[in-house]
């Protein structure tokens, strides 16, 4: 299999208070302010290549509206709209919009919509403002608030499936997406987590096993800090002013069953205003070789912190739904019926 895909370039979200959505990313993370048009805001971090990373748009719940690749060549766009149209599914065309030139679209078996393409603009940073007789007032103004943390690069969305395995093998032999870890239920061998990449960090793309009927899930999507101290830093300041901490900030062993264990990150889970779920993360291995070998895991104890339980509602994905889906542990006590046997139901058809 040819590379194709290079790499994860943006992700657009719904959400239904799109301007306090673009606060708590400007004003807690420390993104900044690209574009905007009618339907959209687009955001950037202050390392971004590109010009934006994130896209939110107005929408009646949290969700994932589509999550943009670029690939590696015009020649692999059009050998990658050939693969999935050849897979039975249905893309679509589009001229250049802001940020990229040409792009294919196609919405895949599991609902998520993918946004293709080879030409994307970088960013360039103006020149600097030449300083009048107003900068001497600067010192007298008002501070601007600093932001609790300053994410650095978008590391990874996480989708929700209802056929983990099914997932993995399609956007393989597909797109040309590497499977590089996976964690592996003992009930009839079922896969509840995996992930997949194009690039030599821990994982592009995550898939979660997922009992709902809604297609297109996202559990969440994950930003990069520089290091462990400025992540644990991070805490207690977005605590303070009100934003939501989920889970962590924790770390996990060098080995063990959990994605934290396998990728060997720091994390911390936050809720955006619209309720949509938002790591941000650090560390991490990076792969040093193009073909290495999946692994397998199996869910147990890994943590550092005992006590640093994963709460029950970290198993919800997006757009929110009565039935929950797996997390990177594994199954949480208590979802086993409502995930495992439907899985296993739709594998024995």
């Amino acid at each position: 299999m040819i590379k194709l895909l290079s790499h994860l370039l943006h992700v657009r979200l719904a959400a239904a208070d799109v301007a306090a959505s673009v606060a708590f990313y400007r004003q807690r993370l420390g993104m900044h302010e690209a574009h905007r048009d009618a339907s959209a805001v687009y955001l950037r971090t202050s390392d971004d290549y590109y010009l934006y990373s994130l896209v939110i748009e107005r929408g009646p719940e949290p969700a994932l509206v589509s999550m943009a690749w670029r690939t590696v060549s015009d020649a692999s766009l059009t050998e990658a709209a050939h693969r999935v149209e050849a897979a039975g599914v249905q893309g679509r065309w589009h001229e250049r919009s802001f940020g990229h030139g040409r792009s294919f679209s196609f919405t895949g078996p599991w609902g998520h919509t993918m946004e293709l393409f080879s030409q994307g603009n970088k960013f360039h940073a103006p020149e600097p403002l030449p300083e009048t007789d107003s900068d001497a007032d600067a010192d007298s103004a008002p501070a601007t608030p600093s932001p609790a943390i300053e994410v650095r690069q978008l590391d990874h969305v996480s989708v929700a499936a209802p056929d983990v395995s099914a997932f993995l093998a399609w956007h393989e032999d597909v797109l040309g997406l590497q499977v590089q870890q996976r964690t592996v239920l003992d009930q009839e061998r079922t896969t509840v987590f995996a992930v997949l990449g194009t690039t030599d960090t821990a994982h592009d793309l995550g898939v979660l096993l997922d009992s709902s009927d809604r297609p297109g899930r996202m559990n969440h999507m994950a930003y990069r800090v520089d290091t462990r101290a400025e992540l644990f830093r991070a805490a207690p300041a977005l605590d303070s002013v009100g934003v939501r901490i989920e889970h962590g900030p924790s770390t996990h062993l060098e080995f063990g069953a959990s994605m934290h264990a396998i990728g060997e990150q720091n994390y911390l889970y936050l809720r955006d205003p619209s309720g949509m779920r938002v790591e941000i993360n650090t560390g991490g291995f990076l792969r040093a070789v193009p073909d290495a070998t999946p692994a397998f895991w199996r869910p147990g104890p890994g943590l550092y912190y005992r006590n640093a339980r994963m709460p029950l509602s970290m198993t919800e994905s997006f757009p929110p739904d009565a039935a929950p889906s797996a997390t990177e542990e594994g199954l949480v006590f208590g979802t086993e019926a409502r995930l495992i046997t439907p899985a296993i139901a739709r594998h024995t058809r």
